[in-house]
């Protein structure tokens, strides 16, 4: 059989990912930050693209007219004299005449701010455009116009700098050692502590890494231990308590079995450390009372970002006859335009290729952005009208009535695949009466009913098993077994281990742990 080369011809489809498709695609899924900060991007590279109406930041009408009609420096009369609205003249009289006042406003006399030595003219001159910053910040225009607000600082300007965890230790370290060896290896000793203060790596593998002895690197960890904020640098909990215990003074052998043993402290066996501590019920109580006030993670208060608020994509609001107003929040939706006078202006006056080419671009990207925005709007639109509809109950009823939901009923219902649905719920938020809640809160997995009926949610079920053990007295705790029954007794066929899971998802103890904390709580009232 020879072997030769041909040419065939066959037609077939498939699907191509333009970058504009792709770009669509990423849209969908980013929050409305994200969102903002893209078509910033956009309308900082595209001379076509405008913010709309009533949207920040100026159109592009406004960069073209320039900074003539906004500017508020002085215009020229038609006398030649400057409309300065009285400030040539403040300048000439209030500054010449002032000099007491402003010397104590100052705090220093006028002769420490103008050299003997300096010319008369320049006095003047730095009297008029350098003592105006200093009393309030602003800046003098060459027409001899004084502004107090161009120049001023905006207000994030004048916050002070927060520094980070790292930053301190390692100007702690600078000051504690001046070894340049020990700075290096003290530097990797604080680049492995993480945000809560921990040092997370293994001394014998750095050591090794290092090429240097484990003592070194433990009298290095132990000198980075003795750093603000007390109980920094330790390998774990226990260690980070007697830590601050000592800079307190307060490491004796009581406290140092309690700390020993905190896996009984957190399941409340007050009898057993008792036994251990060597101590009565009041001196167990003090020290738990100062170990409750040490900072268990004393890495936590650098460093940290500024806590930012969630803006809500979708509004719903109860209607009259008992249905629900479904709105986009306008806040969370960029607004822009194409100009296409702009573009009609700027097409005549292109003359190579080059520009052609990249004025065509420009526009082609332009009305890609903002038919992707619009058709953006409309999906998350959509898909929330689906989620209030298939959540109706929810919102009229509270949680107990969450139904299960999926990805793939929503898309089946509204006629999208289930990938479009997922990118769209996610960093999606929505109010409502009910509070504030993320779009994948109401996509929960279902729990089958015990008389073959409608499925429960499993959010659903994780609130009752709350309000049943919040509702439970000190002596008639329910243990796990006993909520499984409760539950299938309200018609809710679960398992032992789904319950134990539930319960320690939401942060609750066991039953042995809540009626010994119940019993307690009741002996310290009484």
């Amino acid at each position: 059989m020879g072997i030769s080369a041909k040419l065939e011809m066959r037609q077939g489809q498939s699907l191509v990912m333009t970058p504009q498709l792709l770009q669509a695609i990423k849209l969908l899924q980013l929050s409305h930050l994200d969102l903002q900060t893209f078509v910033d991007a956009e309308l900082e590279r595209n001379p076509l693209l405008e913010r709309a109406d009533g949207d920040d930041g100026p159109d592009i009408g406004e960069r073209e007219r320039g900074q003539d009609e906004f500017s508020e420096g002085p215009s020229a009369q038609a006398d030649g004299s400057t409309d300065d609205g009285g400030q040539g003249e403040w300048l000439g009289t209030e500054l010449a005449t002032g000099r007491e006042s402003l010397e104590q406003d100052l705090g220093t006399r006028l002769d420490n701010v103008f050299p003997d030595d300096l010319p008369q003219a320049a006095r003047h001159e730095r009297t008029a455009e350098d003592m105006l910053p200093v009393m309030g910040g602003g800046a003098v225009s060459s027409g001899g116009s004084a502004s107090f607000d161009d120049d001023l600082p905006g207000l994030e300007e004048t916050l002070a700098v927060e520094q980070d965890l790292h930053t301190v230790l390692v100007e702690q370290l600078d000051v504690a050692t001046t070894d340049p060896a020990e700075r290096l290896l003290g530097r990797q000793l604080i680049d492995a502590i993480n945000e809560a203060g921990y040092f997370a790596d293994d001394l014998a593998e750095m050591a090794e890494r290092l090429g240097v002895t484990l003592a070194r690197l433990e009298d290095l960890l132990a000198l980075i231990q003795t750093f603000e904020p007390s109980g920094i640098g330790a390998r774990d909990v226990a260690e980070c308590l007697t830590i601050q215990l000592k800079d307190k003074n307060r490491f004796d052998p009581a406290m140092a079995a309690l700390v020993a043993n905190l896996p009984l402290l957190a399941k409340r066996d007050l009898a057993q450390l008792r036994r251990i501590c060597g101590v009565d019920d009041e001196d167990l109580t003090e020290m738990i009372a100062e170990i409750r006030q040490l900072d268990p993670k004393p890495g936590r208060g650098f460093g940290s970002s500024a806590v930012q608020s969630i803006t809500p994509d979708v509004i719903i609001r109860a209607a009259p006859d008992g249905s629900w107003l479904i709105d986009l929040n306008p806040d969370t939706l960029p607004r822009v335009l194409v100009n296409q006078t702009y573009h009609a202006r700027v097409s005549k006056a292109a003359r190579s290729d080059t520009e052609k080419a990249f004025i065509a671009d420009c526009l082609q990207t332009a009305n890609w952005l903002t038919r992707s925005l619009e058709q953006r709007a409309r999906t998350i639109l959509k898909v929330a009208s689906e989620i209030v509809r298939q959540q109706d109950a929810f919102f009229a009823y509270g949680v107990e009535h969450l139904r299960p939901l999926n990805l793939k009923t929503v898309a089946d219902a509204i006629a999208m695949h289930e990938s479009t649905v997922s990118r769209v719920t996610s960093n999606k938020y929505l109010i409502s009466p009910r509070g504030l809640f993320e779009m994948k809160y109401f996509f929960t997995a279902s729990i089958a009913s015990t008389s073959y009926g409608e499925a429960h949610s499993a959010e659903a079920v994780r609130h009752r098993i709350k309000s049943m053990i919040d509702g439970e007295a000190a002596r008639d705790v329910l243990s796990d077994d006993a909520i499984v029954v409760k539950l299938r007794d309200q018609g809710i066929d679960i398992a032992r281990r789904t319950v134990a899971k539930y319960r320690e998802a939401l942060g609750i103890g066991s039953s042995m742990e809540r009626r010994r904390e119940k019993l307690q709580g009741g002996a310290r009232a009484r």
